[in-house]
């Protein structure tokens, strides 16, 4: 009779007891042991970014870009190894050299010599004693000069300029692979080493055949080198510094290829300026040496050392944020496992195929496009410009482009920049095509400058772009890509050169209209502005474009996409 009615009747006497064990403040309680749920699970890429410290992520950042300076010297010196100075066929015997030489590189008449007979002119043959050179420009001794590559063998200049950007492509490709696969530390190191010693075997290089090879084979690793640095960078930033730190390595850049011109004016011979821009490379062999340079804390989190990673994020919880995360240097050089890379998730994830594409797009016009402004005078007007005057003209605007980048991309988004530098690029090239009977020399100056600027920052832009929506496991192959695509716009410069710029109109309308379909494409990007970057391919599939009206979603065919599969 008690029992029944005391639970009902008397509510406080039994509900007391499960409140005394809050009261208690035992240190194996459960309270406590849920809290510290979220670090169980692997630390984000942020996470491990500011597990590094301030000190620690600058001075990281500081060492990736210093490279630049002396990459520019290896991978920009083409137009002073392959500059073609006046020439006319040297005369046996006594010759007068102060004649004025003002011929081609394929001018028939001065390919030629007179037969003398009896003191009388009976004919003409080719040239067999070599040539004189009026060097004004550029390099006293080039590979044209120290190899008589004019007339006949003019053909091999362009050979050498294919090969080279062919060497720029393969090593993109294949190096951005690796650094996926291995790491972006062993990607650099294995980069660094091909680069000094193919850099040494082109210095001693003896005939046009094996220079051709190694410049192949330079240009590969050197592109490695500088893919490997350029994802390795963006992965130590977080959202606030990706822009500031990529605009710091293009202006770098820049101040190598300036730098470069000036060396060559004081340099006599090619294998002296590739050897000034060979040797420095030796020296960052040292970020092999452990806990300088460690490997991107991206990249590990997506090796098989999870277990490791949980560990670390638990400590760095402890500690204050200026003190530099030296734990990370133990891991980085710990031979963490490969990421595992589903081929069939990476197959259906559309979202990632459809922005890669567009991205290539991009970068594949803008840089073929390029070479329309530089040389639109020459093909126009015939008259070509000062090799000094085209050089700073194209250095500069793409120092000028990086400025502007870093004045309006984080304010105006990445998918706004990017669309006004490609609608700038065709409008110029639709303006210098239509009216070109019409524009004075001055105009055409300015809007070939204005076409060579934007087309160079929506170059450099698409390679950002591409490592900010590109998820970790695949954004050095993915950089890789859209950086060979670049590649294969750049090889209309030397094909053209090598047909003597004939069809130039063609070759240039062709670009001009790809360049406003391209304007159309941007529209299918997302934004990945002060946005963090995404690890894996679920990641990267939700990287959706925003809306082009305020619902949230629009059906428009081409423009849908998907939402992702949680």
């Amino acid at each position: 009779m008690t029992s029944p009615s005391s639970p009902l009747g008397s509510p406080s006497p039994c509900p007391p007891p499960p409140p005394s064990l809050p009261s208690s403040p035992t240190p194996s309680s459960p309270a406590p042991s849920s809290l510290p749920l979220p670090p169980t699970l692997p630390p984000t890429g942020e996470v491990m970014v500011l597990a590094l410290g301030r000190k620690r992520q600058k001075l990281l950042i500081a060492l990736s870009i210093l490279p630049n300076l002396f990459l520019a010297f290896l991978m920009s010196s083409d137009p002073l190894l392959t500059l073609a100075s006046p020439f006319r066929c040297r005369l046996p015997g006594p010759s007068h050299v102060s004649q004025v030489l003002n011929a081609s590189v394929k001018d028939v008449a001065q390919c030629k010599r007179d037969v003398m007979i009896n003191g009388t002119a009976s004919g003409l043959v080719d040239c067999d004693v070599g040539f004189d050179y009026n060097v004004t420009e550029g390099l006293r001794n080039n590979i044209v000069i120290e190899w008589d590559l004019v007339c006949m063998r003019y053909w091999l200049v362009p050979v050498e300029e294919v090969c080279f950007i062919l060497g720029l492509l393969t090593g993109s490709l294949g190096l951005g692979y690796t650094s996926d696969r291995l790491g972006r530390q062993k990607s650099l190191l294995v980069s660094l080493m091909l680069t000094v010693i193919f850099g040494v075997l082109v210095c001693v290089s003896p005939s046009p055949p094996v220079f051709i090879s190694m410049r192949f084979c330079l240009a590969a690793a050197s592109a490695g080198v500088y893919l490997t640095l350029y994802v390795t960078r963006l992965e130590l930033c977080d959202p606030s510094l990706r822009l500031v730190v990529t605009m710091m390595s293009g202006l770098m850049t820049f101040a190598g290829d300036l730098l470069l011109l000036g060396v060559a004016l004081g340099c006599r011979s090619w294998r002296a300026l590739l050897g000034t821009g060979a040797a420095p490379m030796s020296l960052f062999l040292s970020y092999g040496i452990p806990g300088l340079f460690p490997e991107s804390p991206r990249w590990l989190l997506l090796s098989e050392r999870t277990g490791d990673m949980n560990s670390l994020s638990e400590r760095n919880d402890r500690q204050r944020d200026d003190e530099s995360f030296t734990e990370l240097d133990t891991v980085s050089f710990s031979s963490p496992g490969r990421p595992h890379l589903s081929l069939q998730e990476l197959l259906h994830s559309r979202n990632i195929w459809k922005n890669l594409c567009v991205l290539g797009f991009t970068s594949f016009i803008s840089h073929g496009i390029s070479h329309c402004y530089s040389s639109f005078r020459r093909d126009v007007k015939g008259t070509t410009p000062s090799f000094y005057w085209t050089y700073l003209l194209s250095v500069c605007t793409g120092g000028g482009a990086w400025l502007l980048l870093w004045a309006t991309v984080d304010r105006c988004g990445r998918r706004g920049i990017l669309l006004l530098t490609m609608t700038l690029t065709g409008l110029a090239s639709l303006i210098l095509l239509g009216l070109m009977n019409y524009l004075s020399e001055s105009a055409m100056t300015v809007f070939s400058i204005m076409g060579l600027f934007s087309s160079q920052a929506a170059a450099s832009l698409s390679i950002l772009f591409t490592a900010e929506i590109m998820p970790t496991i695949i954004r050095g192959s993915a950089v890789g890509a859209i950086m060979a695509l670049g590649c294969v716009g750049r090889l209309s410069s030397p094909l053209m050169d090598l047909r003597n710029h004939y069809g130039y109109f063609l070759h240039h309308v062709v670009y001009s209209s790809l360049a406003l379909l391209a304007v159309l494409s941007i529209l299918l990007l997302p934004e990945s502005k002060r946005k963090p970057l995404p690890q894996t391919l679920v990641d990267g599939e939700q990287y959706r474009r925003p809306p082009l009206v305020r619902r949230r979603r629009d059906n428009v065919p081409l423009l849908a996409t998907p939402n992702p599969e949680t």
